[in-house]
């Protein structure tokens, strides 16, 4: 989690809504409550990729204290439409009435991926504190090689949907992360990069962004190397990802 009580503070003095991207941190806590509770964003927005803490397939959910962004946002997921009589232009003809009072779009979640998520929610807990468990493990094995893992702030207990180291490029040269990404893709080990610099996506390009404005993001991507983490990761399995990451730095 980010620094939550410092954007709201921000947001009370300015004035301005605080959406909260939480795709990564479902089951993370910042200053000991869980992440999404509304204490500091107004909407907090998770994700159920296949790939996140848990999933329902495909979607998300957004969460909110605020009653009327809830009753706008579940319009909106459904072209729009209401069938609250007080939401409405004209007197409904009959129990069948509804009327379109803005444009919306079928963001509908399907009953099955509903019954997915909610298997997987039971299970959320357990997920994180595996995840939690193979990082610290993964921070003992990785000690002494030439890398740094992400700074874990006071005050926040991440859910590592991710593990993500930075190589020491200096320290390994005269190889470079590709090489280092290449020789553990080579022994069936799925490491992967998070994430390419927003900056130099060609959408951004075209509105003049280059090479140089954002210094530390382009720096980060350089020496970034994501690790296989998951709960059925098994111990055995993580030490081979290390001895394989110490054989490609050597």
């Amino acid at each position: 989690p980010c620094d939550l009580a410092e954007i709201r503070a921000l947001a009370d003095r300015y004035g301005f809504f605080v959406i909260e991207d939480a795709c990564h941190s479902l089951g993370a806590t910042y200053r000991g409550e869980p992440v999404g509770t509304g204490r500091y964003a107004d909407i907090t927005v998770t994700s159920f990729h296949p790939v996140k803490l848990i999933t329902t397939g495909e979607g998300g959910m957004a969460l909110t204290n605020d009653p009327d962004l809830a009753a706008r946002m579940r319009r909106l997921r459904s072209h729009g439409i209401t069938r609250n009589p007080d939401e409405m232009e004209n007197e409904p003809h009959g129990p069948w009435y509804y009327e379109q009072i803005e444009l919306g779009w079928n963001y509908r979640m399907t009953d099955i991926q509903a019954a997915l998520g909610l298997s997987q929610v039971r299970r959320l807990e357990e997920f994180v504190a595996r995840r939690r468990a193979l990082a610290a493990r993964y921070e003992d094995l990785l000690e002494g090689f030439p890398l740094t893992s992400l700074t874990q702030r006071s005050g926040r207990k991440p859910a590592w949907h991710l593990y993500v180291v930075r190589l020491d490029l200096k320290a390994i040269a005269p190889k470079t992360r590709s090489d280092i990404f290449e020789a553990l893709r080579a022994t069936g080990i799925g490491v992967q990069v998070h994430y390419n610099p927003v900056h130099l996506q060609p959408w951004y390009r075209k509105l003049g962004f280059r090479e140089g404005m954002f210094p530390e993001a382009e720096c980060y991507y350089e020496e970034a190397i994501s690790l296989p983490i998951y709960p059925d990761l098994s111990y055995e399995d993580q030490e081979r990802v290390v001895t394989a990451l110490r054989e490609a730095i050597a």
